[in-house]
């Protein structure tokens, strides 16, 4: 009870506590193993992936080195600390385990604080015997029963490398999970709104990455005061099998600690469905005066975040093409990784497609959110008042899914034009590559709004799709899964550009099934039940 600074005697505010934690759990049956097989198999694949890569000492030793002197791959996936396979697997999967927790770790806490409150269900259950604390400690405690489930499946997975390296590794992607978990109930405490909970905790999970970059970047051991700053820096300086530094963990304890006690306290501090920052009313006229104008001002937010992500991306990824074809240059089995994710056309080409494929398949989970957008508004009552007026079902959804696939291809372009400047080099090339990821991008987005629209219970399982073609384009290539494999995601269909052949055969396939699948899901909207 300490860990959320519960005061003695304050025991009546957590009734319901335990009742609450397991239906949370329940309602996350899905969800939660999803993203933990997800964030696990990528951990547990590595070993065996980096042996088959870096299978000689020499090797290793070779790539130590040239890590120490290329600070663009620093900033990307940080420094190496140990030449053992389990020091390499902690290097390349470490961050970015830790950022995934996070992202599970908030989506439970505002799901399960905020999304009840907006949608009006936390007062129907806070009117029973339930404590005024109740739902945010289960809450915390849904989060926590996640990582650590996350974090008993990668040290029992990693013990084989060495069981205190796995546990040090656990703990210290669980414990970041932990602080941003903590981090979004104090966000959820401040707005008034889920959607402003997650977007304001995920930026603050992208200036944790930004930070750490930069530290990574202008030194070779983790000593930056800005990788200090960060808990993803934090994550690097335990240093999994590497002589442990046991004692950064009481920095993550502190964190959630300290989060915790603010959110606790925020929260017996303001009226249920309140917030301390409350939304400003809008107009409800001139530039709201229309349903697609009402999406792009509840949608612009994420739209705009999203836009700068890809572009600073693109420009990360391309100015870090030349030192990263020096560095699988000379290694036969990375090589080969590279090449199966983009093609056989030249290394630099090759790694210029997988970056640019790596970024397709992130753009399929801004898609999912923003056509999801529609889930929200309808289960929380506020589409009934729109579609009240003289507003029809299609063109209410009509107005997100021009902001959900438009947004897609906008922020695909900007990730092209980050890339030109970046590498300043082939400009028309890589806008290609860039745009020609939409169709599976849309493909995603179009099942998304069939299962909006046909099995409305069965919407949030759109995540579940994006997070299987997000696995089977991260991972599938590094375990030389069979192509047949790979081809269940749409984007295994799509030309490996730059370097490739153009085949228009495939990209027109696949828009004419993203097509097909938004007419059925806005076909299922008009005829089913709006659902509360």
């Amino acid at each position: 009870m300490t860990m959320f600074a519960v005061r003695p005697g304050s025991a009546r505010q957590l009734a319901g506590t335990g009742t609450l934690l397991r239906f949370a759990l329940r309602r996350d049956r899905l969800m939660i193993p999803v993203w933990i097989a997800v964030n696990a198999l990528m951990v547990l694949s590595m070993p065996g992936t980096l042996e088959g890569l870096y299978g000689t000492p020499a090797e290793r030793a070779d790539l130590l080195r040239q890590m120490e002197a290329n600070s663009s791959l620093r900033a990307m996936v940080g420094p190496v600390f140990g030449d053992s396979l389990g020091a390499l697997t902690a290097w390349r999967a470490g961050v970015y385990a830790g950022a995934l927790a996070a992202v599970m770790s908030l989506l439970i806490v505002v799901r399960h604080t905020r999304d009840e409150e907006e949608s009006g269900r936390q007062e129907l259950v806070a009117s029973g015997m339930v404590g005024r604390r109740a739902s945010l400690t289960a809450a915390l405690l849904a989060a926590a029963v996640a990582n650590g489930v996350l974090a008993l499946l990668m040290t029992a997975g990693l013990a084989g490398q060495g069981t205190t390296g796995a546990l040090a590794l656990g703990l210290g992607i669980a414990a970041v999970g932990m602080v941003f978990a903590t981090m979004a109930a104090i966000v959820a405490q401040l707005t008034e709104s889920a959607r402003l909970a997650r977007g304001l905790t995920a930026a603050a999970l992208g200036a944790a990455f930004v930070l750490r970059a930069a530290g990574d970047s202008a030194t070779d051991d983790g000593s930056s005061v800005l990788t200090w700053l960060s808990p993803l820096g934090w994550l690097e300086n335990l240093r999994p099998y590497a002589s442990e530094r046991w004692w950064v963990l009481a920095l993550f304890a502190g964190a959630v600690a300290l989060q915790s006690a603010v959110a606790h306290a925020l929260a017996g501090r303001r009226d249920l469905g309140m917030s301390f920052l409350p939304t400003r009313p809008g107009p409800a006229s001139g530039r709201l005066g229309s349903a697609g104008a009402l999406a792009w001002r509840l949608q612009r937010g994420g739209v705009l975040g999203w836009s700068i992500g890809f572009f600073l991306a693109g420009v990360v990824y391309g100015g870090m093409t030349d030192g990263a074809a020096d560095l699988v240059g000379d290694n036969a089995g990375a090589r080969r990784i590279v090449e199966r994710m983009g093609g056989q056309a030249g290394l630099t080409d090759a790694f210029l497609a997988s970056m640019v494929g790596m970024l397709g398949l992130i753009a399929a989970l801004y898609i999912v959110a923003s056509v999801l957008r529609l889930h929200g508004e309808e289960t929380s009552g506020r589409a009934e008042p729109v579609l009240a007026n003289a507003v029809g079902r299609v063109r209410w959804a009509a107005g997100h899914l021009v902001i959900a696939f438009g947004g897609a291809a906008l922020i695909m372009l900007l990730a092209g034009l980050g890339f030109a400047v970046g590498y300043g080099k082939e400009t028309g090339p890589i806008l290609a590559a860039c745009l020609v990821q939409l169709p599976a991008v849309w493909v995603i987005g179009g099942l998304a709004v069939l299962l909006h629209g046909v099995l409305p219970r069965a919407a949030l399982a759109a995540w579940g799709v994006a997070g299987a073609a997000l696995l089977i384009g991260w991972v599938g290539p590094a375990l030389d899964a069979p192509q047949a494999v790979l081809d269940v995601s749409p984007f295994g269909h799509l030309p490996k550009l730059p370097g490739g052949s153009m085949q228009w055969g495939p990209v027109l396939v696949l828009t004419g099934l993203a097509v097909l699948l938004v007419a059925g899901g806005l076909a299922g909207l008009r005829r089913r039940d709006m659902t509360t």
